[in-house]
């Protein structure tokens, strides 16, 4: 499985510019972060992208706590 606890959604700001959301896993949480001071507008195929992301982001954690319950055997 990858290692990978950083995803990045692009999307687009009320304004039509090109931002990004980031989702990434830290400790027994999933973190959302959006651009700053702005709205993320999501077409269809981001919110499929930002789904995705938040998705392994779960399944990262998941991993991570069964790698840990492991180490404690």
């Amino acid at each position: 499985m990858s290692d990978q606890n950083e995803w990045v959604v692009p999307c687009r700001d009320l304004a039509g510019r090109k931002r990004k959301l980031t989702v990434f896993s830290s400790e027994q949480q999933v973190v959302v972060v959006a651009p700053p001071g702005e709205t993320a507008v999501l077409g269809p195929l981001e919110v499929g992208r930002f789904r995705a992301a938040l998705r392994d982001a779960v399944v990262h954690l998941a991993q991570h706590d069964q790698d840990e319950a492991g180490d404690l055997v």
